[in-house]
C-alpha cells in the first residue's frame, strides 16, 4: 500500500461522514481515483467537490491535482516494490538478513519519493541560519534526534539533545527567534516531543517536524514539515526500517549543509577527526601510567597516597579486599 493510502487508513475513523465515503471509496479505487477529476471523483464517492478538496488539504496537500498527481506516483511504483516484510518465527538467519535488507531499502526508496523539495530547502536555510538548535525526540526517534545533534557539533554549529524529556522543555524554553527547534517522532504523537516543540514554538523559535507521512500532532504544529515512510500495520519491529528512514532525512539534511558551505564547515570536519584521532593516541591513555592501586602503602616506583585498610580509609569507601585495582581512563 501506498504511503498515501496507508496515511487515509490510518486517518479514516476521525473524518467526518462524507469524508470517510470518500477515503473508503479512494481506498477500494485508487487506480481509477487518480484519472478522474473533482467533479467526477465526488459524483462517484457519493461525495462533493467542496468535501474533495477539504479532504486533500486535511491531508496537507495544496488541492486535488496535487493529491492526484503524487498519488498517481506512488501506485506507478507498487509493482516494482517489494512488501514490508515482519519478523517470522523460526526464519532462517538467510532469510532474516533479506528482510532485513528489504525493508530498509524500502523505507529509503518510499522516504525518498515523499520529500517535499520545498519543505527541505526551508529546513536547511533555516538550520544554516540559527545561532542554536534544539533537537526532541524520545526513544528510538530520541536516538535520531542525537544522531543528529553529534553531526551538527562537528560543524560547529550550536546543537543541543537531553535524553530526558524535562530537560527537553527546559531547554526549548531558552530559546528565542534566531534559534531553531527540530523534533522527531515516528508517530508524530509522542506527548513529550510535542510538549517541547510547542514549547519552542511560544518562544519564538522555528520549528521542523520529521514524522510518518500523513496528519499527526507534531507535524501540525511545527513550521516545516518533513516525512519519513508510513510502514504497513502489523509490523512488530517497525522502528527498525522507521529509524533507517529517519536518519536517511537527517543525512539529506546534514550533507546539503555541508555541501553548500563547503569551505566553512569541511575544514571543521577535518579538525574534529584530527583531534579526535589525537587524543586517542596519546600515550597518556595506556593503563600503566593510571593504575592506581588500592592496596596499603605507596606503589612500588610510583608516588602520592593511596588508601589501603585502617585508618586512612575515606568513609564510605570499599576496602581493599573488595576492589583491588581502579583505573581512570580519559
Amino acid at each position: 500500500m501506498s504511503d498515501i493510502l496507508q496515511a487515509i487508513r490510518e486517518k479514516a475513523p476521525s473524518l467526518h461522514r462524507k469524508e470517510q465515503t470518500l477515503a473508503q471509496y479512494l481506498l477500494e479505487h485508487p487506480q481509477e481515483a487518480v484519472h478522474l477529476g473533482i467533479a467526477e471523483l465526488a459524483v462517484r464517492s457519493g461525495t462533493s467537490t467542496a468535501t474533495v478538496s477539504r479532504f486533500c488539504r486535511s491531508f496537507l496537500f495544496k488541492g486535488f491535482a496535487d493529491f492526484r498527481m503524487k498519488l498517481a506516483a506512488e501506485l506507478a511504483q507498487l509493482p516494482a516494490r517489494s512488501s514490508y516484510q515482519d519478523i517470522v518465527a523460526g526464519n532462517p538467519l538467510s532469510s532474516i538478513i533479506q528482510a532485513i535488507e528489504t525493508n530498509h531499502l524500502r523505507s529509503i526508496t518510499d522516504t525518498t519519493r515523499q520529500l517535499d523539495m520545498q519543505e527541505l530547502r526551508r529546513a536547511v536555510d533555516t538550520l544554516r541560519a540559527a545561532n542554536r538548535i534544539d533537537l526532541f525526540g524520545v526513544a528510538t526517534s530520541g536516538v535520531v534526534a542525537l544522531d543528529f545533534q553529534q553531526k551538527l557539533a562537528r560543524i560547529g554549529k550550536y546543537a543541543q539533545f537531553w535524553p530526558d524529556a524535562h530537560m527537553q522543555i527546559t531547554g526549548a524554553s531558552s530559546l528565542g527567534p534566531s534559534d531553531a527547534a527540530f523534533a522527531v517522532s515516528y508517530s508524530g504523537e509522542t506527548p513529550e516531543t510535542l510538549d517541547a516543540l510547542l514549547c519552542a514554538k511560544e518562544r519564538g523559535a522555528v520549528t521542523i517536524s520529521l514524522t510518518k507521512f500523513g496528519v499527526n500532532p507534531v507535524s501540525q504544529a511545527a513550521d516545516i514539515r518533513l516525512y519519513a515512510s508510513s510502514l504497513e500495520e502489523g509490523m512488530r519491529r517497525g522502528d527498525m526500517a522507521s529509524r533507517i528512514a529517519q536518519l536517511h532525512v537527517v543525512d539529506i539534511l546534514f550533507t546539503a549543509l555541508v555541501s553548500e558551505e563547503f569551505d566553512r564547515y569541511v575544514p571543521r570536519l577535518e579538525e574534529s577527526y584530527q583531534s579526535v584521532s589525537k587524543y586517542r593516541k596519546v600515550k597518556g591513555r595506556n593503563d600503566e601510567y593510571f593504575d592506581i592501586s588500592l592496596r596499603g602503602g605507596t606503589e612500588q616506583g610510583g608516588s602520592g597516597h593511596h588508601y589501603g585498610s585502617g585508618a586512612d580509609e575515606p568513609q564510605g569507601c570499599t576496602g581493599a579486599g573488595h576492589r583491588k585495582h581502579t583505573r581512570r581512563h580519559l
